[in-house]
């Protein structure tokens, strides 16, 4: 059960990344919450949501890779501040992208796609939307990291783009957590770490995990809520896992 009594009474939120697995889990999880007043769904691929759309969910048509079109969804959140704001878009294989075994695998233009995805895509959503979050009282700004991004906690090499990227996301969360708090100190900074879950991101690396350790996007969605309603303002720039349990970098 998703307990949200940490934040104001009716919670406006955003879900970026709201059509893949967690991203659409998460925006089913806060629309049925009596807490939330309204969910903002952001997706390149809207269709596939429209279905679950209803008086409390707002779907939008973005891509975070282009500053355009955030500046032109971020301008929607003028006259309403934002409480929470997950990013849920990330890239772990694609048609052209696999986790590399080896260093012999390493491609300059599969790294940086990686990059841009994992990286530097939410440092853009957070440039146009942190402005728009509720400066009054608790606001979260979150995105869906990894324990692999943890350079400490490597024991079995490889991934080298995956592991970077979500290296350079815990780096960038914590740097942007250090001048949110200058300006903005009732706002939370915080990297969540999903587990496994049973989605086409982690479909191909599922075969040795435990069934009790293989989550679905559903049971994430509600963990990670709960997560990031124990969060408080000390907290801000560390990364947490589904438990709550801090990840050390």
């Amino acid at each position: 059960m998703v307990n949200l009594d940490s934040f104001n009474k009716q919670i406006n939120a955003v879900v970026v990344g709201a059509s893949g697995g967690i991203g659409y889990a998460l925006v089913r999880q806060l629309k049925s919450h009596p807490s939330v007043a309204r969910v903002h769904a952001l997706t390149r691929n809207p269709d596939a949501i429209i279905s679950e759309q209803d008086e409390k969910l707002h779907v939008l048509c973005v891509d975070i890779l282009d500053e355009r079109n955030l500046i032109d969804a971020a301008e929607c959140f003028s006259d309403t501040p934002i409480d929470l704001l997950i990013v849920g878009s990330g890239m772990l294989h694609g048609e052209d992208v696999e986790p590399e075994k080896s260093l012999r695998a390493l491609q300059s233009e599969s790294f940086i796609d990686v990059m841009q995805i994992n990286a530097l895509a939410p440092m853009l959503v957070a440039k146009h939307f942190i402005p728009r979050m509720n400066r009054l009282r608790k606001a979260v700004f979150s995105v869906i990291s990894a324990r692999v991004g943890s350079i400490s906690d490597n024991r079995l090499g490889g991934w080298y783009s995956y592991r970077a990227s979500k290296a350079a996301l815990n780096m960038l969360l914590k740097t942007l957590s250090i001048e949110a708090n200058r300006t903005m100190p009732n706002l939370i900074i915080a990297g969540l770490h999903p587990g496994t879950v049973d989605t086409g991101l982690s479909k191909p690396f599922q075969r040795n995990v435990k069934p009790e350790k293989l989550f679905t996007p559903y049971q994430s969605a509600e963990y990670l809520l709960n997560v990031v309603n124990g969060l408080s303002v000390g907290q801000s720039g560390d990364i947490f896992a589904w438990d709550g349990q801090q990840i050390v970098p």
